[in-house]
């Protein structure tokens, strides 16, 4: 069976870039790799994996690309004698593509390196440093108006001793002599090669004899330091601020990772925060909540005043509005629900009891028009069996 143009095969034109060549190639690996296709059409999605694999490893070599779009098939075929590619021509042969191909896959199937792995020259592995938490508490008046604060957090620093090299003073980490300075191993699996990270150096490229003393070989040692936060007005109950680079510091010159605050704010004694909006419980007395009157509330701004009204009952709210917060995303801020809480007084005088007994006769003398129902205690039990 004739083979397909390679060109066709990854569905690009004869003039593709190394990237687009590429990225054509990942598409097809992704989409067609045996992992990822079983039952009926495994077979089928087999032989187009391997045909685009054998497209790309011929056009994304500059010498057998030149060689194909010169001579064709023939001239990258290794049984045809022709001038084209042969195993060991070039200095690279097969065995130069299956490190290639591994790389490929390195790069779609996670390789080693992870999510936060990369490469650098010479094949040494790079990672990010991890994401760190902080959790900071404060006060509901710092998370409605904001602050700026400090926090001290521990942190990895150069060792002042042997200057981040890890080696004794007079001396120097060596070359690995297992991966010959790259940081990477490659085991040959078939077709492909697989890059690991070299057992003897970890990925470093370097192999330290002789330790510093002060931070046992590591380059680093770890210390406090003081950074400066601000904390925006509106922030609420678990949202975070993140400094960007103040994370664990990265390995072989990877960037390292974030700090992320979270916020944790402190019971209030007398506001309760629901989103932007604010609510507080306002005990008054009882002649108070009779008579009417005004009283005098507390905000997070100040103090505010409440008329109430003659005959106010328990649990009447009242709401002021935009005496909440404005939350970080908020265009308004929210309201202020009181929420009336009628006392009823202890330890009475033998006087003050005798005053409220002559002021239930007077009471019960109006017949329901002091009920706030209108109606009589029994007159509501006989409503509720009715």
């Amino acid at each position: 069976m004739a083979k397909r143009d390679y060109y066709e095969v990854l569905g690009v034109g004869k003039t593709a870039s190394d990237d687009e060549i590429k990225k054509a190639y990942r598409k097809l690996a992704m989409k067609f790799h045996p992992d990822r296709n079983q039952g009926d059409g495994a077979k089928a999605a087999e032989e187009k994996f391997k045909e685009a694999k054998e497209a790309y490893e011929m056009l994304s070599d500059a010498q057998k690309r030149q060689a194909y779009d010169q001579f064709g098939h023939a001239g990258v075929d290794p049984n045809a004698g022709g001038a084209g590619f042969r195993p060991g021509a070039g200095g690279e042969g097969f065995g130069g593509f299956a490190e290639a191909f591994g790389d490929i896959f390195g790069d779609i199937f996670g390789g080693q390196g992870g999510a936060g792995g990369g490469r650098r020259g010479g094949g040494q592995q790079v990672y990010r440093g991890a994401d760190l938490s902080y959790a900071m508490e404060i006060t509901l008046e710092e998370a409605a108006h904001g602050k700026e604060t400090q926090i001290r957090i521990p942190t990895w620093e150069e060792c002042d001793t042997c200057h981040g090299s890890g080696a004794k003073p007079g001396t120097s980490a060596k070359t690995c002599a297992t991966c010959h300075g790259s940081g990477t191993v490659h085991l040959r699996q078939g077709f492909f090669s697989i890059q690991q990270t070299c057992p003897h150096c970890h990925g470093s490229g370097k192999v330290i004899s002789d330790p510093c003393t002060s931070c046992n070989g590591a380059g680093k040692l770890k210390k406090q330091k003081t950074l400066e936060v601000k904390i925006p007005a509106g922030i609420n109950e678990g949202q975070r601020i993140a400094l960007r680079g103040h994370g664990e510091p990265g390995m072989h010159g990877g960037p390292a990772g974030d700090l992320y605050v979270e916020i944790r704010i402190k019971q209030h004694d007398i506001f309760e925060r629901d989103g932007d909006d604010l609510h507080c419980t306002v005990p008054v007395s009882v002649v108070t909540a009779a008579l009417g009157g005004s009283i005098q509330i507390p905000t997070l701004g100040g103090e505010a005043e409440i008329d109430l009204p003659e005959g106010t009952q328990h649990g009447k709210t009242f709401r002021l509005r935009g005496k909440g917060i404005k939350g970080i995303r908020s265009n308004y801020p929210g309201d202020l629900y009181c929420h009336i809480q009628v006392e009823v007084p202890v330890k009475l005088s033998e006087h003050q009891r005798k005053l409220l007994k002559e002021l239930d006769e007077s009471l019960k003398k109006g017949g329901d028009k002091h009920s706030p129902t209108g109606k009589s205690w029994t007159d509501r039990m006989k409503d509720f069996f009715k």
